[in-house]
């Protein structure tokens, strides 16, 4: 690989350092300050942009020289596997959302919960949702209005029902095969994504049967429930069972995106819902949605082998 300049050793570290103290420095000062989303206000490509020009002071080769390096990690097999996942994974999220998937799993969630079940309900829609979707931000962002409507017509306490909605969110995002943070974890550790669900599997899982039990405890609607007929389609649906079924039987993980846009593409066609157009852009718009995560891996992994020429991994 290359790595024979060694002098720097725990200097080298120094990188990734900055970035830690800009991104978390930024977000506690505007936490202190009341500032909503206080850690998404100083970007964190550009904390870890910052980094990156930090890198190129160490050492003394020419410039075109750590670019080499630099280049040499960002185009490593795996960081380019988890940028293609990243893209593709947005791509499926956004042509499923557009023709109307999203709303239709949760609709058909609802329709099937008994009333004095509807926070457990919540709880399981929305853990199916960031299971299959991968993104435990858009899933809350999904049904928390939907949530909070029905907690104002049940009763039950809109805090409760929320967190019922936050928490099946969070369990679902740990799961996916196709989330951001499973595709890094998998690729840098060199594990499959099968694996991981299945150790995952059994660490969550008690923790969600057991939230489910108190839900089922507290979450009692004072009064009953008067919710609307709400729509769905179980055709809708299927491209969110196909990913993930597709997913738990092993198969390739590019396969089962690739396959989970067309088939939501062309469901979403057939059902007026896209045209090929808005296919097409919202394609592009799940690959544009992913930035944030394209972009970080792309940087870390140039400065990872920067770090790594310098001492630094051989150091820790």
């Amino acid at each position: 690989m290359g790595y024979r300049h060694k002098k720097e050793g725990a200097l080298s570290l120094l990188p990734f350092l900055i970035f830690i103290v800009i991104y978390l420095g930024a977000g506690i000062y505007f936490q202190i300050h009341g500032v909503e989303m206080a850690f998404y206000q100083f970007p964190s490509v550009t904390a870890m942009f910052i980094a990156v020009l930090s890198a190129f002071f160490m050492g003394d080769e020419t410039l075109q020289v750590k670019f080499g390096i630099f280049s040499r990690g960002a185009g490593n097999e795996n960081v380019m596997t988890m940028l293609m996942i990243y893209i593709l994974a947005g791509a499926f999220s956004a042509v499923a959302a557009a023709m109307g998937g999203r709303d239709a799993t949760v609709n058909l969630g609802i329709s099937f919960v008994p009333a004095q079940y509807l926070t457990a309900g919540i709880f399981i829609i929305s853990a199916f949702m960031g299971t299959a979707t991968g993104t435990s931000m858009g899933t809350i962002a999904a049904i928390v209005p939907i949530a909070a409507g029905i907690s104002v017509k049940s009763g039950i306490s809109e805090a409760l029902m929320v967190a019922a909605c936050v928490g099946g969110a969070m369990f679902g995002d740990n799961l996916s095969m196709i989330s951001d943070t499973t595709i890094a974890a998998t690729r840098t550790q060199g594990c499959e994504l099968k694996d991981k669900f299945k150790m995952n599997f059994r660490i969550a899982l008690p923790a969600a049967v057991l939230t489910i039990f108190l839900l089922l405890v507290i979450g009692q609607p004072s009064a009953a429930a008067d919710l609307q007929e709400l729509d769905y389609s179980l055709l809708k649906v299927f491209p969110y069972i196909a990913v993930l079924g597709l997913a738990l039987l092993g198969a390739n993980v590019f396969l089962v995106l690739t396959a989970g846009i067309f088939l939501a593409g062309f469901i979403g066609m057939a059902s007026e819902e896209l045209t090929v157009i808005t296919f097409a852009q919202n394609i592009w718009n799940g690959f544009m949605g992913m930035g944030e995560a394209f972009f970080l891996a792309l940087f870390c992994g140039g400065i990872s082998e920067m770090i790594a020429y310098y001492g630094g991994i051989e150091w820790l």
